[in-house]
C-alpha cells in the first residue's frame, strides 16, 4: 500500500503527464501528418490511390481523435486518474498500430523507398520519447507495433516478394536494437519527468509556506506596532500631565529643597520622556513620515560639535574621546537625520566601554567620505552581530538598567541609514571593541554662508485666548495651569461639539488639540470645524498615539505636531511657530492688537 503523501505525489506526476500529452497532442499532428503523406506518395506510384489515401485518411482521422480526446483528459474529473491514463495509452497504441500497417505497402517500394519508410518511422519512434515523457505504457504502446513490424518488414523479404538478405537481416536486427536503446532512454526521460515534477511541487509547497510565514511575520510588526501605538499613548497621557505640572510648579516660588525637588522631578520627567521619543522614532519611520532634507555642510564642524557634547559624558567615565576629521571634509545629507545616526553610535560607543577611548575620524574614499566611531568597549560577538539591530535586544543588560536605553538606538539607525540610502558596516570582536562605519555622498567644499542673526525677543503670551481640547480632565487641568503661568486666558473644551460652543462665545488666538478624543471624536476633526469659523486659527496638535496611520494623517494635515509628554520650553515654541506662520506677532500681543479673526 503507498502511503497518503506518495499516493498524493504520484497523482500530482500523473496529472502533469496528461497536461503535457494534452499539449504535445495539438503540435504532433503537424510533423506526423506530412511524415504520413510522405509515405503515401512513394506507394502511390504502384498501388490504388484509394489505398494510399485511405490510410491517410486514417492517419488524420487518429490525429484528430488525439487531438480532441487527449486535449480533454486532464479536466475530465468525472474518470479517475488511472482511466484516464489508460484512454491515452490505447490512443497512443491506435496510432502506433496505424502507422505499423503503412509497412504494408512494402513490397510496392524500392530499396530505396524502404529506407526512407523506415528512417521516417525511427524518427516518429525517437520523437515519442519526448512528445509522451517517457511514460512506460504510453510510449511502448506506440514504439512496439512501429519497430515489430518495421524488423519484420526487412527480415522477411519485404513480405516474401524476395530472399532476405543479410544487409535486410542487420537492418532488422539494428530496428530492433535502436527500439531498446530508446526504451532505456524513455526510462531515463520519465525518471527527469518525475524529479521535476516532484521539484516544481515541492517549490510551490515551500512557496506557499513562505507566503505563509511571511503573512504571519507582517502580521506580527502590525501587532507590534500597534501595542507600541496603545502603549505609548496610554503612558504618554499621565506623563504629559505630570511635564506640565512639573514645569508650572518649577515657576512658583520655592524654598531650596522643594525646588531641588521639584527640578529632580522634572528630570526624570525628561530621561522617561527620552525614552519614549525612541519608541515613537521607531514608529514614524516605520509610518514613513519622517522627510529627508538634504544639503551639503562642512562635516568638520559638525562633527566637533558632537564631539564637544559627548565630552563631559566620556570624562565621567574616565575615557577619551578623539576626533580625526579633515577641515575640507564636506558631506551631502540630511544634518538633523545623520545626526540621530551619528548620536547613537557615539552614545553606544561610551555607553558600551568602561576603559581607553573613543575615535570618531573621516576620510575620503573616492565619492564618499566614510566616517567611523571605533570604541575599545565590551565588543559584540560574532554570533550576536546579526542581532544587535533588532529591537529591545542588549548585549550586557540583563537587567534591563534603564541607564543602558531600552536597546533601540541601533534599530533607530538601521531604519535612518536605509531612508538617506547611506552604507553602515560594523566590525566587533568580543572583548577588543566594535567600529561602526558610515558612507556619506562627498560634497564641494564651499565658504559657510552668513546668515542674519534672529530676533532674540520672544513672543508675548500674556492675555493670549488659548483654547485647550482634551478629553483627559487632569490634562486639561495641567495645561491650564501651566499656561495661567505664562498669564494666558484658558478655555478648555473635552469634545468637538464643547470646543465649538466655546470658539463661537469667545474667539481663541490658538487651539492646543489632542489628537485622539473620546469615541469617534477626534482633533482634526474639532479643528477643521473650529477654522470653518476661524479660516486662520493657528493651532497646535498634540498626541501620545504613534500608529503610522495616525502620524500620517497629522503629516498629510500639515500641522504642527507635538508628542506627549511636551515640556514647557516645547509648546511655548510651538505655539510661537504656529502663531507666527498663520498671523502677525503683533497679532500675539493682546496689548497691541485685536483677537485673530
Amino acid at each position: 500500500m503507498l502511503s497518503a503523501e506518495r499516493r498524493t505525489e504520484q497523482g500530482e506526476v500523473d496529472v502533469a503527464l496528461l497536461q503535457l500529452l494534452a499539449k504535445q497532442g495539438r503540435r504532433v499532428p503537424y510533423p506526423v501528418g506530412l511524415s504520413a503523406v510522405v509515405i503515401a506518395l512513394m506507394a502511390g506510384d504502384r498501388i490504388s490511390p484509394w489505398l494510399s489515401g485511405g490510410w491517410v485518411a486514417l492517419v488524420f482521422g487518429v490525429l484528430a481523435l488525439r487531438w480532441w480526446l487527449l486535449g480533454r483528459l486532464p479536466d475530465m474529473e468525472s474518470l479517475t486518474l488511472r482511466r484516464r491514463l489508460q484512454v491515452a495509452v490505447a490512443l497512443s497504441a491506435l496510432n502506433g498500430l496505424v502507422f505499423a500497417l503503412s509497412l504494408l505497402f512494402t513490397p510496392y517500394l524500392n530499396d530505396y523507398q524502404r529506407m526512407v519508410h523506415t528512417i521516417l518511422l525511427l524518427g516518429l519512434a525517437a520523437g515519442a520519447v519526448a512528445t509522451t515523457a517517457g511514460n512506460r505504457p504510453v510510449f511502448q504502446a506506440f514504439l512496439a507495433p512501429v519497430s515489430l513490424a518495421n524488423a519484420a518488414a526487412w527480415m522477411s523479404g519485404a513480405a516474401g516478394v524476395h530472399e532476405v538478405t543479410w544487409i535486410e537481416l542487420v537492418l532488422g536486427v539494428l530496428i530492433l536494437g535502436f527500439a531498446w536503446i530508446l526504451s532505456s532512454l524513455a526510462r531515463d526521460t520519465w525518471r527527469v519527468f518525475v524529479e521535476s515534477v516532484n521539484i516544481r511541487a515541492q517549490q510551490l509547497k515551500s512557496n506557499q509556506q513562505l507566503r505563509l510565514a511571511l503573512n504571519q511575520a507582517e502580521s506580527a510588526i502590525q501587532a507590534k506596532t500597534r501595542f507600541f501605538a496603545s502603549a505609548s499613548h496610554d503612558l504618554r497621557q499621565p506623563m504629559h500631565t505630570l511635564s506640565l505640572l512639573g514645569a508650572a510648579l518649577h515657576m512658583r516660588p520655592l524654598d531650596p529643597a522643594s525646588a531641588e525637588i521639584a527640578r529632580n522631578m522634572n528630570l526624570a520627567v525628561r530621561s522617561l520622556s527620552s525614552q519614549m521619543d525612541a519608541l515613537l522614532d521607531i514608529s514614524k519611520l516605520d509610518a514613513q513620515v519622517v522627510p529627508v532634507s538634504n544639503e551639503s555642510f562642512s562635516l568638520a564642524g559638525w562633527l566637533s560639535r558632537l564631539q564637544q557634547e559627548f565630552l563631559p559624558a566620556a570624562q565621567g567615565k574616565g575615557l577619551s574621546i578623539y576626533l580625526d576629521c579633515p577641515p575640507q571634509a564636506w558631506v551631502e545629507s540630511d544634518p538633523v537625520l545623520l545626526e540621530r545616526v551619528v548620536r547613537n553610535l557615539i552614545d553606544n560607543a561610551i555607553k558600551y566601554t568602561q576603559q581607553g577611548a573613543v575615535y570618531i575620524n573621516a576620510q575620503r574614499q573616492g565619492e564618499v567620505w566614510r566616517v567611523q566611531v571605533r570604541d575599545t568597549g565590551i565588543g559584540i560577538a560574532e554570533e550576536e552581530q546579526a542581532r544587535v539591530f533588532e529591537e529591545f535586544y542588549q548585549i550586557g543588560n540583563p537587567e534591563r538598567d534603564r541607564a543602558k536605553g531600552l536597546g533601540l538606538g541601533l534599530s533607530i539607525v538601521s531604519r535612518l541609514v536605509d531612508l538617506l540610502d547611506l552604507h553602515l558596516e560594523m566590525e566587533s570582536e568580543a572583548g577588543v571593541g566594535s567600529c561602526f562605519s558610515l558612507s556619506i555622498t562627498a560634497a564641494e567644499s564651499r565658504q559657510a554662508v552668513q546668515t542674519p542673526e534672529q530676533d532674540d525677543a520672544t513672543l508675548l503670551l500674556s492675555r493670549l485666548r488659548v483654547l485647550v481640547i482634551d478629553d483627559e480632565d487632569q490634562v486639561r487641568g495641567a495645561m491650564q495651569t501651566l499656561l495661567a503661568a505664562y498669564g494666558c486666558e484658558v478655555d478648555l473644551a473635552g469634545s468637538t461639539r464643547e470646543a465649538m460652543v466655546k470658539g463661537l462665545t469667545r474667539a481663541p488666538d490658538i487651539v492646543l488639540c489632542d489628537m485622539r478624543l473620546r469615541g469617534a471624536d477626534d482633533g482634526l476633526a474639532a479643528l477643521r470645524s473650529l477654522r470653518s469659523a476661524h479660516p486662520r486659527l493657528p493651532a497646535v496638535l498634540i498626541s501620545g498615539d504613534t500608529a503610522p496611520e495616525r502620524l500620517r494623517e497629522a503629516h498629510e494635515a500639515g500641522l504642527t505636531l507635538l508628542h506627549k509628554p511636551v515640556s514647557a520650553e516645547q509648546l511655548v515654541a510651538a505655539m510661537q511657530a504656529a502663531i507666527a506662520e498663520r498671523g502677525s506677532v503683533k497679532h500675539v500681543m493682546r496689548g497691541e492688537a485685536g483677537s485673530i479673526g
